[in-house]
């Protein structure tokens, strides 16, 4: 029997209110299955313009009924048809009669089995809905003319530019006016009015350019001297005026951004250092540092890693390096590598010897291979070492590093001929072969082909648990198992992981079913706590590791790819990546994150090599065409204000099997001891209070809200009470708002603090009506504790983006119990300076000492050792955005600036989020030093396509001068488009350039002058600003 066409299945809240949406008319309906109750349906309804939400339940006999009020009748029904049938008479209990039933939308392209010999059909998405603008309604009073209006709020105002303006509003505005219907492009009285103004500031600028000058001519820095310039400006209208005025201000900048910098290095060329050699020698089995004394004037025989207090990472210099030691004689070190990768293979040696001489019962961190390799349904070779040690191209560790032993393998496979049995004892053959290790295997998942196996040191065998598998299926209609994926999650102590490997349709021209593959797999993919069945897989662990063979393929003629790969430009390959594109329209992998490819693209090649690409496949029907590209990838997901960094991504050169290259990467991850509850001489307690929440759903209900509050530092799910503040300023979109009095407060099981920063609340946003989820999602503990902070993040559901949430929130913590253990990763502070001028700053105070200068040759000496510990990355800020337009919020150690209230954007329509009351603002404390830590100085990206490979080090060291001083936490490069524009005062730009598409640091470097001018940036002063500043803001990236 055919389906009913107003039967949805499986499809989500969101959609099914798009297609109410769409169909426009009181009465349409749809039923689809219920999100919170298994084997219960629920009916969507429009009526005036909301859409109606109504369970249908089944009883013990399996009758069919609308979910009632107590008291109010229940009408049985033996089928969904029937109860249709039955609920299309009015005065049923429904806000309208079920009138006109809403059909299913065209299905994204055929449900392939995934070959690429079948070219599928893609899928268009319908248009949004077309606002329609109505006419005001005959007899409204007329507008009044704009000068009038503006004359208006002149009398509300004073000050010396009052009486211009009043001049320019009264005769002027209405010439401007004209001359705008007549073809103008600018308002040449207004400009005429703004020169006259500026006067005073004209001469004040040509004044102070006078003084600095003089200031840079000592110094011997080249400038144009404008004062010279000024009589040629004598008889100049007021326009002329403006424009030099602006060119003077641009050069004010420049000049006042460059001198410090000038000044510095002119001194510094008058004190050139001396230069000597050493030899130093790292050894990890006795923890010190040893320094050849034949230089004799270093003045350090040995370092112990106790002295050793902090590194500092230059990316500026991705070979420069400065170590604190902790010595009131000696001044910190600055070393210069050869390349950046012997740079971290010192500092990975040098913090595992630290790691290992830490006395620690349980591990702060803890390294993680994870790799992916689709077979080609071939037997493997004998050996796979080159892929579990992360040997061939790309960003690949030194050699002195690349053997060391990981604490967990998790390898996926597609397309895998062998059994798993067979299989999982090769890989372990091969980790034993280099590792003499017998790895413990944790779990293998299968599903057809595809194969999860993870694997973990003896040593953590006792701190596995909780350990689940599952598969999801996505070939032909979710019901075969050729495509699909596996997973495995666990706890290794307290911390959550999870593992996902996956093998999504083929064909270049299927992006839409493979967004769809991956949102199946979100969706259905039961891993994981089952407590948090609310909460999709992406959300249910600490972290997440995504593999597969993925199947986005490259969007670009076969020869410009061959050419680009020979060339190796993968920066202008990525551009037309499929998934790279999706994840920029938040089609797919929403938050995830993917260390950048540095790698050629590793499918398709000839086997037997991997000199030449087989991009062309010869059948009967025709010759089909797979162009490179990388389908094989590894993405990650993290909570927010957790320890992750990844330290390697790559693939093999050298297995030549099948017609993918195996890939890998790496990650150093930070991981949280057992709860210990330890003995407290008070009663007192530890609280978690809710100050105030406020959210925006995407929704055309107009249900109430309730939020559910999960973590593991709690005794059970916490609930508020209905929403108290409701409104819809923008159609489809609910601003929903909760006071003190409808949150509860939240007791932690545990009160020591060193407990709750390790901790984060999930919250769930549901409907009083249908207990449906409309959005969810995390916050970490660690920034709110103490005085009331402020959160703000995204909600998502089933992988997409519903809104936004962001609330004031205090965890009070007896002082008895707020002493914290330093953990290993804690001590890896990542700092964000914007520049170095501290630094020159320190220089310039101390040019009394001498400067020293040593050429350094360093020996790695060392057994295998433990876990890599790594720099520390939180990966996850809280950015606030909602269809595309970004509006900046970002973690960071420092107090950020004031900001203005919160927006969210729907179109071209602006939602604002209303300031919290009660309580301080948003204000981060500064962390202590601490005793060791890594800072990593923002600068160039650093070029890997020529790394060393010897096994000595030559390095620089320089002895500074700053007398000790400790390293400022400074600022960073932009990281957002606002950010940018604000280092060139021209931030109201942003809307403009966001509504244009302009919203990524990615694409901007490509803006032209006509893009600008599209988005609103009409002065050529602050375009030719934004230009001439690209190249110089895009080196600090």
């Amino acid at each position: 029997m055919a389906m009913a066409a107003w039967y949805h299945r499986d499809i989500s809240r969101v959609h099914a209110e798009d297609l109410l949406a769409r169909a426009g008319r009181d009465g349409s309906f749809l039923v689809r299955d219920s999100e919170s109750v298994p084997g219960a349906y629920a009916l969507c309804l429009l009526f005036q313009r909301h859409v109606h939400t109504y369970r249908i339940l089944p009883d013990v006999d399996g009758l069919l009924a609308v979910q009632t009020s107590q008291g109010v009748q229940v009408n049985c029904f033996r089928t969904l048809g029937d109860l249709v049938l039955g609920y299309q008479y009015p005065h049923k209990g429904l806000v309208t009669p079920l009138l006109y039933p809403v059909g299913r939308d065209m299905e994204p392209g055929d449900e392939s089995s995934g070959d690429d010999e079948k070219p599928g059909l893609v899928w268009s998405p319908s248009p949004f809905p077309v606002s329609v603008s109505i006419a005001p309604p005959a007899g409204l009073p007329v507008t009044p003319s704009p000068h009038l209006l503006f004359l208006h709020r002149l009398q509300d105002m004073a000050g010396e530019v009052v009486g211009l303006l009043s001049e320019y509003l009264r005769s002027e505005l209405p010439l401007d006016v004209e001359g705008l219907r007549r073809g103008a492009t600018g308002l040449r009285h207004l400009h005429q009015t703004l020169g006259t103004a500026c006067q005073g500031l004209n001469s004040e600028i040509d004044l102070i350019m006078s003084s600095l000058e003089t200031l840079a001519k000592v110094f011997d820095h080249p400038i144009c001297p404008l004062t010279s310039t000024k009589p040629q400006n004598t008889g100049r209208g007021p326009d002329m005026e403006l424009d030099s005025l602006l060119c003077k201000i641009s050069v004010l900048v420049s000049l006042l951004s460059s001198l410090e910098k000038r000044v510095c290095t002119h001194i510094l060329t008058h004190y050139p250092p001396s230069t000597y050699q050493q030899t130093v020698s790292l050894d990890v089995d006795t923890g010190v540092l040893l320094f050849d004394r034949k230089a004799g004037s270093f003045g350090l025989e040995t370092v112990s890693h106790e002295q050793i207090l902090q590194l500092v990472k230059f990316q500026s210099s991705p070979a420069k390096l400065r170590m604190v030691v902790d010595s009131h004689h000696n001044n910190p070190l600055e070393l210069m590598f050869e390349s950046a990768r012997k740079r971290e293979a010192f500092c990975q040696l040098l913090q595992l010897m630290k790691t290992r001489h830490s006395r620690l019962s349980e591990p702060d961190v803890i390294s993680v291979f994870v790799g992916s390799w689709n077979m080609g349904g071939s037997p493997p070779p004998r050996s796979l070492q080159s892929w579990v040690t992360c040997c061939g191209l790309g960003r690949t560790p030194d050699e002195s590093t690349a053997l060391l032993p990981h604490d967990i393998y998790a390898l996926g496979t597609q397309e895998n001929s062998q059994g798993e049995k067979e299989w999982t004892e090769h890989v372990k053959a091969t980790l034993h072969s280099y590792t003499h290790i017998e790895y413990k295997q944790v779990a293998v998942q299968s599903l057809w082909n595809m194969r999860l196996a993870v694997f973990v040191k003896p040593e953590h065998e006792s701190r596995i648990s909780h350990v689940n598998t599952a598969s999801v299926k996505t070939g032909l209609g979710n019901t075969l198992g050729n495509k699909g994926a596996v997973g495995v999650s666990f706890l290794f102590n307290s911390t959550s992981f999870g593992f996902v490997n996956c093998h999504l349709t083929s064909g270049s021209e299927k992006v839409v079913r493979r967004n769809q593959n991956f949102a199946d797999i979100v969706r259905l993919l039961s891993l994981g706590d089952r407590q948090l069945s609310a909460f999709d897989v992406s959300l249910r662990f600490t972290h997440l590791f995504w593999c597969g063979d993925l199947n986005y393929r490259l969007d670009l003629d076969v020869q410009d790819i061959l050419k680009h790969v020979s060339n190796r430009e993968f920066d202008e390959l990525m551009c037309a990546d499929q998934l790279t594109q999706e994840r920029h329209k938040r089609k797919a992998f929403l938050h995830f994150k993917e260390e950048k490819i540095v790698f050629p693209p590793t499918y398709r090649y000839e086997r037997g090599s991997r000199d030449s690409y087989l991009w062309q496949k010869y059948k009967t029907s025709g010759v089909r065409v797979n162009v490179p590209s990388w389908c094989d990838r590894i993405l990650w997901k993290s909570y927010s204000e957790t320890h992750i960094t990844c330290n390697s991504y790559g693939c093999t050169d050298d297995i030549f099997t099948s017609d993918h290259s195996p890939v890998f990467a790496t990650f150093h991850v930070g991981v949280t001891s057992k709860i210990k509850i330890e003995p407290s001489l008070s009663m007192e307690r530890a609280w978690i209070e809710l100050e105030g929440i406020e959210a925006i759903v995407k929704t055309a209900g107009k249900a109430k809200f309730f939020i559910e509050f999960h973590s593991s530092c709690l005794d059970e799910v916490r609930r508020s009470v209905e929403n108290d503040s409701q409104s819809c300023d923008v159609p489809c979109f609910l601003k929903l708002g909760w006071s003190s009095k409808q949150l509860p407060k939240l007791l932690p099981i545990v009160s020591d603090m060193e407990f709750l920063q390790d901790q984060h609340l999930l919250l769930c946003v549901k409907s009083c009506d249908g207990f449906e989820s409309y959005g969810e999602c995390c916050v970490a503990l660690r920034s709110l504790i103490g005085t009331a902070e402020q959160f703000e993040m995204f909600l998502t559901h089933r992988g997409e983006e519903m809104g936004s949430i962001r609330g004031r929130v205090r965890v009070h913590v007896p002082k008895d119990r707020r002493g914290t253990r330093e953990k290993i990763y804690g001590r890896l502070a990542c700092c964000h300076p914007a520049n170095l001028s501290s630094l020159h700053s320190g220089l310039l105070s101390s040019l009394c000492s001498p400067l020293s200068h040593y050429d350094l040759s360093i020996n790695f000496r060392s057994s295998p050792p433990p876990p890599k510990p790594a720099p520390s990355s939180y990966t996850n800020p809280a950015y606030f955005i909602f269809e595309g337009v970004s509006v900046l919020r970002r973690v960071e150690e420092a107090p950020p600036p004031r900001r203005d209230p919160q927006v969210v954007w729907a179109g071209d329509s602006a939602l604002q989020l209303p300031k919290l009351s009660g309580g301080r603002g948003y204000d981060r404390k500064s962390a202590r030093r601490s005793d060791f830590t890594e800072i990593e100085i923002p600068g160039k990206t650093p070029s890997l396509n020529n790394m060393a490979t010897n096994t000595l080090v030559w390095a620089h060291f320089e002895r500074d001068v700053l007398g000790g001083c400790l390293m400022q936490v400074l600022r960073g490069a932009p990281e957002t488009v606002r950010e940018l524009l604000s280092t060139l005062g021209l931030q109201n730009y942003t809307l403009g350039l966001s509504l244009n598409g302009w919203d990524d640091l990615d694409y901007f470097s490509g803006i032209t002058e006509e893009d600008l001018r599209a988005a609103g940036v009409s002065n050529p002063s602050h375009r030719r600003r934004i230009l001439e500043n690209l190249p110089r803001i895009w080196d600090s990236l």
